[in-house]
């Protein structure tokens, strides 16, 4: 069974494209970061881009569909905020054009092979009658201040 899931990842085109950015984030940005950005900005950027083909992973070894979609979900988070701390480092002048264009380009990629997946486990629902299965996974939008909560002034002492 879980030679049959890690050949499955293994053959995985989200899992395999994550990887590969991953590495190619390891590879042509983090060791071009200055030293002051190595435990900042770089822990940042390592951590986005290892969470997505772990992520991926994760949901993958799950059991049906909703939680696999939830994980994918998490996985899409962490691509934008790569491209997000990326953008940042390309702004900073601490990569090329050539570089941030070329992870950009992934990143859309990469984006795009996830929105699908995502659609084909929704109309696969693999795992459909597993224990928990009916448990609802949907993206929910985002509640939002639009007003300031006034804040009651503390009591003056006398």
């Amino acid at each position: 069974m879980a030679g049959d899931n890690i050949q499955g990842l293994e053959t995985l085109e989200a899992w395999k494209k994550a990887k590969d950015l991953a590495m190619a984030v390891h590879q042509d940005v983090l060791p071009k970061l200055p030293p002051e950005e190595k435990w900042s900005l770089g822990q940042q950027i390592r951590r986005a881009v290892q969470s997505v083909p772990a992520n991926i992973a994760e949901g993958h070894g799950r059991f049906y569909y909703q939680e696999n979609v939830r994980f994918c979900y998490i996985a899409r988070g962490s691509l934008i905020e790569t491209y997000s701390h990326l953008t940042l480092a390309h702004d900073l002048k601490y990569t090329s054009d050539e570089i941030f264009n070329r992870l950009k380009d992934r990143i859309e990629e990469l984006a795009r092979i996830i929105n699908g997946y995502i659609a084909y486990l929704k109309r696969s629902k693999r795992g459909e009658n597993e224990p928990g299965a009916h448990y609802i996974v949907r993206e929910s939008p985002a509640d939002y201040l639009t007003q300031i909560p006034e804040i009651p002034e503390p009591p003056q002492e006398p």
